[in-house]
């Protein structure tokens, strides 16, 4: 569950109308009456309708359907109606199809990428990186786990991954592998190797993760045949231009998760909103 503060919603509302709506009080048309459908133009995995729906009910929308992030909906499938004054709708409606769109997005490219992952090996994971766009944190999160991925980390306070940019300040990695094991006993010490022969030497060393960096196929083998004998404990991450393209080459290597950012970038999903005026019926 990721929680969603008010401050996370109102942001999201304030960005787009940080006054007000000078269109639909210029028209004279606040208080019409008027429903909302949002549905998909092609079939696909919709997320982020359970943001839209508390956007909705933010302004005041009484949403009458909702539906199940990460399902599978055909195309014009509902996943959210609601009704209210036309205000409410126009103050709202683009930040909840924005937010549905980029969230499906990545949801799809995630699935995509999973699917294929798993006919190679049912067993890995597909890990989400902190490399999405900037403020898009926790909607970039939220899809790609409610598509079935995990989250490599979140930050720097979460987990230890040490880069070849750490290592530049590092005299002796060997010295420093123990040192992090001493001062952070609860955690385990991933690093990111640029070849196997690194990879091994950090294996020996003491190291609990090797993150491959741009390994080719041939070498994840190699590499994990070797390592694994060492620690058979070890996890191993694939990293570096992993995509659905490839997923099922690198999951049949034998390695445990493959690091993703490609999900985060691409073409968002299409969600229709259809907006209909009301009648005094209601219809």
């Amino acid at each position: 569950m990721f929680y969603l503060t008010d401050e996370f919603l109102d942001n999201l509302i304030k960005e787009d109308i940080p006054l007000s709506d000078v269109t639909t009080e210029g028209m004279g048309i606040s208080n019409k009456a008027g429903k909302i459908t949002c549905f998909p133009k092609e079939k696909g995995m919709v997320t982020g309708i359970d943001i839209a729906r508390k956007l909705f009910e933010k302004v005041g929308l009484a949403v009458s359907h909702c539906g199940v992030d990460g399902e599978i909906y055909e195309k014009g499938e509902p996943v959210l109606i609601a009704t209210g004054r036309a205000e409410q709708i126009h103050c709202v409606y683009k930040v909840a199809q924005n937010v549905m769109e980029y969230s499906s997005g990545i949801s799809n490219r995630t699935y995509q990428m999973r699917m294929e992952a798993e006919r190679g090996n049912p067993e890995i994971k597909v890990a989400v990186t902190r490399k999405h766009f900037p403020g898009g944190k926790l909607i970039s999160l939220m899809a790609a786990t409610q598509a079935g991925a995990i989250v490599h980390r979140t930050g720097l306070s979460e987990s230890i991954l040490v880069f070849d940019q750490h290592r530049v300040f590092a005299e002796d990695m060997k010295s420093s592998i123990a040192k992090l094991k001493l001062d952070e006993p609860e955690k385990k010490v991933a690093i990111e190797a640029g070849s196997p022969e690194e990879g091994l030497d950090f294996v020996k060393w003491g190291a609990d993760i090797i993150q491959c960096e741009k390994f080719s196929i041939a070498e994840v083998k190699h590499f994990v045949k070797k390592a694994k004998l060492l620690n058979p404990n070890l996890v191993i991450n694939c990293a570096g231009g992993v995509n659905a393209t490839n997923a099922y080459e690198y999951a049949s290597a034998g390695v445990d998760v493959l690091v993703t950012s490609w999900v985060y970038f691409g073409r968002p999903f299409d969600i229709k909103m259809k907006i209909e005026a009301l009648t005094d019926s209601g219809r």
